[in-house]
């Protein structure tokens, strides 16, 4: 039988596995609620005993934090592990880890139209860098930096960790409502799944979970979508701060399970309008091309693009 990889996308609340050939197509995908595991061996071990067939010979992992060699811990959850030691106890001969949005990175390239929601005009200027970025459980970053003989090198970020400030009356409130509350604001603590259950909170006074509000927005229901206006007002501005660092005249795309839970929302939201709105750079950042990701696991689709190549070293 030929070789196949362990792919997993490891976010803060679900991890995401499959298997892949040289192909790089998956099969054998699970979702599987973190709660449920008291460690990534345990998932792991749990999956590898569900499947049939050779087991895979080697492994690529996106894991949400930040990784800066073999001992790998996330970022929004307690679990850590070191990769040689993950690796035997796996029984893979090859493993790579890499950040979430460093993975979902690669794998940008390989999306199609239907992977694609496109958020007002805009065109992207070939052999420039991408910006990558969006809302899940935390707020991930990474750009795609050209190669002068083709292809593209990742550069990872922790955007998510820069301080969040307020330009209008409503953002400011939010802002001093959550310093009183947990200090320095991040742009995650707003911008985010866990974000948004808090801007919600401090808007409305009302509680629900993140999908509930996305649901109800999605449904025309007038206090959701005007929180999730305020919020993709914020992550316009914030992806646009974003933009201007890098120059990503390559285009922008915007991932996460929050992003991709929202397109809908983009077209009719502040998003384009906050997005552009950085003097003097107003006409610069609009010809910008924005995409939102919908692709169920891109996270996925990164790790087979680069385990395609450990697969065939090995």
């Amino acid at each position: 039988m030929a070789p196949t990889l362990l792919l997993a996308d490891i976010g803060g609340t679900t991890t995401r596995i499959a298997r892949a050939g040289l192909d790089g197509a998956a099969f054998d995908t699970r979702v599987e609620p973190n709660d449920g595991y008291g460690s990534l061996e345990e998932l792991f071990g749990a999956y590898l005993a569900s499947i049939s067939g050779e087991k895979p010979r080697a492994g690529v992992f996106a894991i949400a934090g930040p990784v800066d060699g073999d001992d790998v811990r996330m970022t929004n959850r307690s679990w850590s592990f070191n990769r040689p030691e993950l690796a035997r106890a796996l029984g893979l001969e090859g493993l790579v880890v890499l950040n979430d949005f460093a993975a979902l990175a690669h794998g940008v390239p390989t999306l199609g139209r239907a992977d694609l929601v496109k958020v007002g005009t805009g065109h992207r200027k070939p052999g420039a860098p991408i910006l990558v970025c969006g809302p899940g459980t935390g707020l991930g970053t990474a750009t795609l930096i050209p190669r002068p003989e083709g292809g593209y090198d990742v550069l990872p970020g922790e955007g998510g960790h820069v301080r969040l400030g307020a330009v209008t009356a409503d953002e400011a409130r939010v802002v001093a409502h959550l310093v009183r509350e947990i200090g320095p604001v991040s742009v995650e603590h707003v911008v985010s799944g866990p974000g948004l259950v808090r801007l919600h909170r401090i808007l409305t006074g009302e509680t629900a979970t993140s999908h509930a509000i996305i649901q109800a927005a999605l449904g025309g229901h007038t206090r959701e979508l005007e929180t999730c206006h305020v919020f993709l007002r914020l992550l316009g501005r914030i992806t646009g701060d974003y933009c201007l660092l890098v120059r990503a005249l390559g285009g922008v795309f915007i991932a996460g399970g929050v992003g991709a839970a929202m397109a809908p929302l983009f077209a009719a939201s502040p998003f384009r309008t906050a997005f552009a709105e950085h003097p003097p750079y107003h006409e610069h950042l609009a010809a910008i091309d924005v995409q939102v990701v919908v692709h169920p696991t891109p996270g996925l689709a990164g790790a087979a693009a680069v385990g395609r190549r450990l697969l065939a070293a090995l």
